[in-house]
């Protein structure tokens, strides 16, 4: 049995004139945690909406589970939770109201099983609260009850941790982690806040105006973040030179910077400049952020 519990085949979206995404195509495999990354408008929540049939796209497909016919993927959705964009809530009802009326949809009744996810997302002591008296945060984890209500094997979730304060974000982010870890529950959380997704997510998928820009690992963003010297001199191709030299090969010129990761020293670096008479006006040691990487990769200079 194949890993891959969702593919996305060439999928495209329009919206009158407008291309909200195109030819988007990507996979997710079980037990891991995704983080889909854009930037406002870039095609995450149409997509998300593609995929829980909440928007189908016109064009291209959605394998779920194995299942791209209609019907059958409409039974396969069946096996997936969701929270698209904000959780709909009755705000004059209790948590435990709100939890009984989602099982309705699915055809079950057990108060238990209700208590029980409250209690998993930290809201048992608050269970009998109308909703209207909750925070933020308490909304966001109340959604995410809601999304598990049919014990799902898939979970989506579009921008769940926006608005939240940090303790919040804690809160959120320590939960989806034993969903996944805990119950086994592969997720796709969509984000703009990238910091926040880099203390999650297992792999990333990159999308920009409507197009994927990148699918990568963990793993692989830390290989290509990975620690190195930066320097900056006016004369930076006469420094690579010397640089080379000396038996650097990995550097890398970016305008009058260079970044160089053979793992050699600042002081070894300085050194060889200074003998060669170039000036270097800054020398330190930097590690690429996922937020660098990501502007880096769309071709723009983080502010």
């Amino acid at each position: 049995m194949s890993d891959t519990i969702l593919r996305l085949h060439d999928l495209t979206k329009t919206y009158g004139t407008k291309t909200a995404v195109k030819n988007v195509s990507f996979s997710v495999k079980k037990g891991h945690i995704y983080g889909f990354i854009g930037e406002n408008g870039a095609g995450k929540t149409t997509t998300i909406r593609a995929v829980t049939g909440l928007s189908p796209a016109a064009e291209g497909a959605v394998e779920l589970f194995g299942e791209t016919a209609p019907k059958a993927l409409q039974a396969a959705r069946r096996r997936m939770g969701c929270l698209v964009e904000r959780p709909i809530l009755s705000l004059n009802k209790t948590a435990s109201e709100n939890l009984h009326m989602q099982q309705l949809l699915f055809g079950r009744k057990d108060p238990a099983h209700a208590r029980q996810l409250l209690q998993r997302v930290g809201l048992g002591d608050v269970q009998n609260k109308k909703v209207k008296d909750f925070s933020l945060g308490m909304k966001q984890r109340l959604g995410i009850a809601l999304a598990l209500v049919n014990d799902p094997e898939l979970l989506i979730l579009d921008e769940p941790v926006n608005g939240l304060d940090p303790m919040g974000m804690v809160a959120v982010r320590e939960l989806l982690r034993s969903l996944c870890t805990e119950d086994g529950i592969t997720i796709l959380i969509s984000s703009h806040i990238l910091a926040e997704l880099y203390q999650l997510v297992t792999d990333y998928i990159i999308i920009s105006h409507g197009r994927i820009v990148e699918t990568l690992s963990k793993a692989e963003l830390d290989d290509r973040c990975a620690s190195c010297i930066l320097l900056e001199t006016g004369e930076p191709d006469r420094a690579l030179e010397v640089l080379h030299a000396n038996g650097v090969q990995q550097a890398a010129p970016e305008g009058s910077a260079i970044r160089v990761y053979d793992g050699v020293s600042a002081e070894s670096i300085a050194r060889w400049l200074f003998d060669a008479r170039i000036l270097v006006t800054a020398l330190e040691r930097h590690e690429t952020t996922l937020e660098e990487y990501y502007m880096k990769l769309l071709g723009r200079n983080a502010q």
